[in-house]
């Protein structure tokens, strides 16, 4: 099997973080792991599969460089073979793949791209397929597609490139009608990259700007009082409804961190606090895990998802959003929330890759 991460998104840290926590649990007994590199220029080689080598090391966020070697996946039929090539060097076989483990976040890798192209390759995967992944990526889609899936979502604006370009005070204006504090994010990024809290009518160019360094489209949401509540979910067995972890909470924790940013997700290890189970009434609990299963269902999930809600002061579920790849960092809350439902991280990731390797490629 082939671990694919660090890819051409701004999530290219995440992505090797994430692969040092699998390749730290996977079990090597079971599976020939085959770690494959993307760097940011989008050159795939093979790569170290030393944990160690991918983790933070003293808050330096890992990259994957450039190598003299390419790997390419091979596009003859039914081959499934990977095949590394060097200036000056006859192409070397490094194997046929069963089954790839696309630990990418972002555009690129969780935006449907990869996955389209391994469906091409005729080559199983983990994971959401072409249609959940890219409505999972994009903040706008998605909301469009859980309202249609009866599932609340708060105020937002959404701003396009055109619109910005054209009008930017019309947008201005729509997106300051909203109740602040906002949230203004990239549309198809993820882990907190480019998010701005906003209080201030007067920052809010500055903040959209900073969202458009990572996507031309731009969503804005009105912020939501309420405690954050997460579901992590899993791809039921067969026609099996998918399956739901205890419901998690995060708690940001005294220190710098305003709200659940990139530094308290993945750096500041103790800025952020999972409880799972959340104290919440069992009736909630169950409404809770339930509305994560529609929202998985609803955009076509396979594989694994995060479900993220805000529980509010008078009783309202409104769904944040749906990772499709979540992180799997030691302190990613996927993960820890599975552990505490009875599957620990090496469990999660063999039921992961047996339910990829049990669906076919293709329409299903």
């Amino acid at each position: 099997m082939a671990v694919l991460f660090g890819g051409r998104s701004s999530e290219h840290a995440v992505s090797c973080v994430t692969a040092a926590g699998v390749l730290q649990a996977i079990d090597t007994t079971k599976y020939d792991v085959v770690p494959i590199g993307i760097a940011k220029n989008g050159q795939w080689s093979l790569v170290s599969a030393n944990p160690a080598e991918w983790s933070l090391r003293a808050a330096t966020l890992p990259e994957v460089p450039v190598s003299e070697e390419s790997v390419v996946l091979s596009s003859q039929d039914g081959s499934r073979e990977l095949v590394a090539h060097a200036a000056g060097s006859l192409p070397r076989s490094l194997g046929r793949v069963d089954v790839v483990l696309p630990l990418l976040h972002g555009p690129f890798g969780e935006d449907g791209t990869l996955q389209g192209l391994l469906e091409m390759a005729d080559v199983r995967y983990v994971g959401a397929g072409v249609l959940a992944s890219a409505v999972g990526m994009d903040k706008h889609y998605m909301k469009v597609v859980f309202e249609a899936a009866g599932l609340t979502v708060g105020p937002y604006e959404v701003i396009t490139a055109r619109q910005w370009l054209r009008d930017p005070q019309a947008c201005l204006d729509r997106a300051g009608a909203l109740d602040f504090p906002l949230f203004v994010k990239p549309a198809r990024a993820g882990s907190s990259m480019g998010i701005t809290r906003v209080t201030d009518p007067a920052d809010l160019p500055a903040a959209i700007e900073a969202a458009r360094l990572h996507d031309p489209k731009v969503v804005v949401e009105a912020g939501i009082t309420g405690r954050e509540i997460e579901v992590a979910v899993l791809q039921g067995r067969g026609t099996e409804d998918p399956r739901t972890s205890q419901p998690g909470e995060v708690a940001v924790q005294d220190g710098g961190h305003e709200w659940y940013d990139f530094e308290a997700k993945y750096v500041d290890g103790a800025a952020a606090e999972l409880s799972c189970p959340a104290d919440l009434p069992a009736d909630v609990s169950a409404r809770v895990r339930s509305l994560a299963g529609t929202a998985f269902d609803s955009v076509g999930g396979e594989g694994l998802s995060r479900v993220d809600f805000f529980y509010t002061p008078d009783g309202q579920l409104i769904i944040n959003e749906i990772n499709t790849m979540p992180g799997f960092t030691p302190i990613s809350m996927y993960p820890q929330m599975w552990a505490k439902s009875g599957l620990p991280y090496s469990e999660l990731i063999d039921e992961l890759i047996s339910l990829a390797l049990d669906r076919k490629t293709g329409l299903r």
